[in-house]
């Protein structure tokens, strides 16, 4: 026993002194290689050159950082639904270890939720629940990864009025180049000859949620979730929430009604604007405090944001897939409540 309780604070011991070896290591590191000061791009950073065109509209179609980490949060849920349903699939083991325990429990408590609001519905609303609250997860956590935001290729930034990425540029020739220092054989620059250019580092994988492409396309997918729901539910009837022709014809209180349902129609495709501005907002400034921390105080001021960032990706993705949830089951319910008649 005495042996066993040694060996355990000779262990937190050997923790210590390798977290305060990675802080002292990070100071030194900081004061040779100073931070290059952030630069914020509200779009995503292009990765290739055009792939193609689209037909009808001839827009350009590029992959983009974002792109890139939608796939990989794609292959991360493939995988772990596959190791979770290997184990689940084996007759008479009812109790789940590791991370198919917690992939199980996150899930037995979104069926949970489903089934005390949806009622009969809730098999049909926990798949598409599931699926949303893990893909907003994953790409909300991806940020706290580390290499993710910072790790890419240097390019010349064009200082005009849009602040975008010019491919046009060549940092070699059209700039001044400063050399600031040199890890290895590869130059970081500073470019302050001219004074429209400038330097940044486009990284190769970029939080999906910092682009409201992204978010805007998940709100939609969750808008039409909604109305194909509310659809199966109660059959063309459904459309009577917002265009209540029947109301005309009632005396009293039918006209305000008819009125009512024009004002839902705003209500339902504001879901839209709501549901991509939040999720994106509080995303997009989580990165921003992250780098303009890591550059005033490169050496551990970070942690404490991680630690807010990880609290605020599950907060966002619970409540993406909550109000997904919450709506679905509200447009299984009647306008004219005989939502059992249906």
């Amino acid at each position: 026993m005495a042996k066993q309780e040694a060996t355990r604070k000779w262990k937190y011991g050997v923790n210590r002194w390798i977290a305060l070896a990675i802080i002292v290591a990070g100071v030194i590191a900081a004061g040779i290689y100073p931070p290059l000061r952030p630069y914020i791009s509200l779009p995503a950073e292009h990765l290739t050159d055009t792939l193609f065109y689209f037909p009808l509209t001839g827009e350009k179609f590029f992959l983009t950082n974002t792109m890139v980490a939608v796939l990989i949060a794609d292959v991360i849920l493939i995988g772990l639904a596959l190791l979770v349903i290997r184990p689940a699939l084996k007759s008479g083991k009812q109790v789940f270890k590791g991370i198919v325990g917690v992939v199980e429990a996150l899930v037995e408590v979104i069926y949970n939720l489903t089934s005390s609001t949806a009622g009969k519905w809730t098999k049909t609303i926990v798949p598409i629940f599931a699926t949303i609250t893990f893909l907003v997860l994953t790409v909300n956590w991806m940020e706290l990864i580390p290499g993710v935001d910072s790790i890419g290729v240097i390019n010349a930034v064009s200082l005009d009025h849009a602040h975008h990425v010019n491919p046009d540029l060549h940092v070699e020739t059209d700039c001044d180049i400063d050399p600031l220092f040199t890890i290895g054989s590869t130059e970081v620059v500073s470019i302050g000859g001219q004074p429209d250019c400038a330097a940044a580092i486009a990284p190769f994988v970029r939080a999906a949620a910092t682009d409201l492409n992204f978010t805007l396309g998940l709100a939609f997918v969750s808008f039409m979730a909604i109305q194909i729901i509310g659809v199966r539910a109660q059959g063309l009837s459904y459309f009577e929430k917002f265009i209540n022709i029947r109301a005309l014809g009632k005396p009293g209180m039918g006209k305000i009604d008819f009125i009512v349902g024009i004002f839902e129609i705003v209500s339902e495709f504001s879901k839209i604007i709501s549901f991509s501005f939040r999720l994106f907002g509080n995303i997009f400034a989580g990165m921003i405090l992250l780098l303009v921390i890591g550059t005033l105080i490169p050496v551990a001021a970070q942690t404490g944001v991680l630690m807010l960032e990880f609290a605020v990706g599950l907060i966002q993705a619970l409540v993406f897939g909550m109000l997904t949830m919450i709506f679905m089951a509200q447009a299984t319910q009647s306008h004219h409540g005989d939502a059992e008649h249906h």
